[in-house]
């Protein structure tokens, strides 16, 4: 973790409190309405429909796609259902706290037959005076679209008739429902949605001084023009929808008590419910069902099957009975002010960018998208409970904080660490070079005993190479050969210790604790054979093959900065060091390229074929160690090697029996192979060999 410095601070607050205003500020509104839509999916996943059929205070008429295939309605052109209406709406009126129709009939065939609709203006007149009528106009123009002068004079004119209208968010969504409408002569009117509210509430609609909104004592949410922010249910059905053409047959059959049950003090909503007619897109968008689905029980016509069509858009009837649902519930939804959206994107967009800075970069971006994709979820859990996050203007805040936080730390902040990182990571451990410069230190002396596994190299014949080379050639090769073995030591988890001429030290297991150290050392060690073997004439120098030998132990060992304040070095030192060096330069007696402990072979744990080689007794040591040729990886030895290690099984079997002859038989078969040979001489002299530890003096 970096080290806190003032300037990185201050350009990380800085990058917060710019990118929280800009998104707090007018320029972010766009973003409000969608983060709106994208919740209301994740709600009803996270926890389905919040409202049941019964608990809507709103109910609605249904006219639709039944209605114009039914009779009388499919008999007869939509400007003469009047008279077919009016016993409907004295059915309805008798029990409903207040009809409102979202349809409007401007003409009538009153001109054409005197009486034609006297019934229904009758019908109109009586639920009108009991102040449980409603109609509807639609202002277009200068002027509204009203309904036909008689149909005015019969509900009690203007008292009684109120502006549908709704308006769309600047990116074509309703999302808002008006409480208020100014008139022509600069007064207020209530919507048709807030007018329907109150009457069933039996309350008033008030507006005070400052524009705050109250029905009776409630305080109502609005924005700065006095709109509320529905909060739309998810559910399938969730505003019960009857047919016309079923309550029409419902009322000539007589049937009362249907009525009453279905719509006893609830406000009746009359309006189109079509495929193509007065549809909107509204912030439920992306959640709506087939119109007509999870319908309420009929009362004559069978139950009408559901749109076969899943749109994203609803009928402009469902937006009045949710924002009607909303002011007698208490449920409309509440917008975060400026001030706490500001709040809340410096709070999210300044611990994204600490967490990118001062984290290491893949896990500081990795945290920060990981709180971004919480945000849905909180947006998701608050709109349950009516209020509506502003997620996504957070979400940008953030985003925009992490890229110029990423931005900064690269070209600026990190410019100097990655310098300094280049720079040693050519003298120490990666894994030690990322401590210091993250903790912003350097290195200083110390050290820890700890298990590690040391690998030691060295190239065989090397004088007499370098005699026969100029300092130049030499210099070239010498730097080819050290590129691919230290190469292939670094890609199986060790790291270089030194360069002593021709010799490579390396340790498994520091600085970073490795438990598989023995089996990743034994593996680079395998590498670095094969990388010779199958590329010889590109190590070669003036015609000379060149040929490693290695040694491995594995053992406990001091580790880490030794040397003076001024000049020091991360190295491994104890009795494990020279034991692998000395290993390393038994290959010669025994004809082997490499040679491993029984304590490295041990802590390898079977991953490793390898034949034993001798029991030998090194000066400074009380105890014999037996010692291995390791041949390949477990699963993967070739032909060749299974033909030695099978001899060799044999022979050393034979040598433990007492049965020299058998094990020399066995040996005789590889006549090739130096180390069975020698194995073999020794027997000749001495049929006991191996039994007595031999002394190991090479260095």
């Amino acid at each position: 973790m970096m080290r806190p410095r003032l300037r990185d601070l201050a350009v990380i607050v800085m990058a917060a409190l710019g990118a929280a205003a800009l998104l707090a500020s007018p320029a972010g509104v766009w973003l409000r309405g969608p983060s709106l839509d994208l919740t209301y999916p994740l709600r009803h996943l996270l926890f389905g429909p919040q409202a049941a059929q019964q608990l809507s205070h709103a109910v609605v008429i249904a006219i639709d796609e039944a209605t114009y295939r039914t009779p009388p309605f499919s008999e007869t052109p939509q400007a003469a259902w009047p008279p077919i209406l009016a016993p409907v709406l004295n059915a309805i009126a008798a029990e409903a706290a207040v009809v409102g129709f979202d349809v409007v009939y401007p003409t009538t065939l009153d001109a054409f037959q005197r009486g034609f609709e006297r019934d229904f203006l009758i019908a109109m007149r009586n639920a009108a005076r009991a102040d449980r009528l409603l109609l509807g106009k639609v202002q277009h123009s200068e002027l509204p679209i009203l309904p036909h002068a008689s149909q005015q004079v019969a509900v009690g004119g203007g008292r009684n008739i109120r502006a549908l209208n709704v308006f769309e968010d600047p990116d074509g969504i309703i999302r808002r429902v008006p409480l208020e409408f100014t008139t022509a002569d600069g007064g207020r009117e209530t919507g048709l949605a807030a007018e329907l509210a109150q009457r069933r509430a039996g309350a008033v609609l008030n507006r005070d001084a400052r524009g705050r909104y109250t029905l009776g004592s409630r305080r109502i949410a609005t924005d700065a023009g006095g709109n509320i922010l529905v909060g739309f249910n998810t559910g399938a059905g969730d505003v019960p929808s009857y047919s016309l053409a079923d309550l029409q047959a419902c009322a000539a059959a007589g049937n009362t008590g249907y009525f009453r049950q279905h719509f006893a003090g609830r406000v009746v909503l009359v309006g189109t419910v079509l495929d193509v007619e007065d549809r909107r897109l509204t912030s439920k968008r992306l959640v709506t069902a087939a119109d007509g689905a999870n319908p309420p029980p009929p009362c004559i016509l069978p139950r009408p099957q559901p749109s076969p069509h899943v749109r994203d858009s609803i009928p402009g009837v469902f937006i009045h009975a949710a924002a009607i649902n909303n002011l007698l519930d208490g449920a409309e939804l509440k917008e975060w002010p400026v001030a706490g959206l500001f709040t809340a994107a410096l709070l999210v967009a300044l611990a994204s960018g600490l967490a990118v800075f001062y984290l290491p970069l893949l896990p500081g971006i990795a945290a920060a998208l990981g709180g971004g994709l919480l945000l849905p979820f909180m947006a998701a859990l608050l709109l349950r409970h009516g209020n509506a996050m502003p997620w996504l203007n957070i979400a940008v805040a953030l985003l925009l904080v992490v890229g110029a936080t990423i931005a900064y730390r690269f070209m600026v902040a990190d410019r100097d660490k990655r310098l300094i990182a280049r720079l040693f990571s050519l003298y120490l451990p990666a894994a030690m070079v990322e401590r210091m410069v993250a903790s912003g230190r350097l290195p200083g002396l110390g050290g820890e005993e700890r298990e590690v596994t040391i690998l030691f190299s060295d190239i065989a014949g090397f004088t007499s190479i370098a005699e026969s080379c100029t300092p130049a050639e030499l210099v070239q090769a010498l730097n080819g050969y050290f590129s691919t073995m230290t190469a292939i030591i670094e890609g199986h988890g060790g790291f270089v210790d030194k360069y002593i001429g021709d010799a490579i030290v390396a340790v498994f297991g520091a600085p970073l604790n490795d438990p598989k150290h023995a089996a990743h050392a034994l593996r680079a060690a395998l590498h670095m054979r094969d990388a010779l073997r199958r590329d010889p004439e590109r190590f070669a120098v003036k015609g000379r093959v060149l040929n490693t030998r290695i040694g491995l132990n594995t053992g406990r060992a001091l580790i880490g900065n030794i040397g003076s304040p001024r000049r020091f070095n991360y190295t491994a030192m104890g009795d494990a060091v020279n034991l692998a060096a000395r290993l390393e330069g038994a290959n010669k007696q025994y004809g082997t390229t490499i040679l491993a402990s029984e304590m490295t072979m041990l802590a390898a744990g079977g991953t490793i074929l390898a034949r034993p080689i001798d029991s030998v007794q090194v000066v400074g040591r009380s105890g014999a160690v037996k010692i291995y040729e390791p041949l390949a990886r477990r699963g993967r030895a070739d032909a060749r090697q299974n033909e030695i290690l099978t001899a060799y099984a044999a022979a050393f079997d034979a040598v433990a029996a007492g049965d020299a002859a058998a094990a020399k038989a066995v040996l005789q078969s590889l006549p090739d192979d130096a180390a069975a040979q020698l194995w073999r001489q020794r027997l000749d002299r001495d049929p006991g060999a191996g039994v007595t530890p031999r002394a190991l003096t090479e260095k």
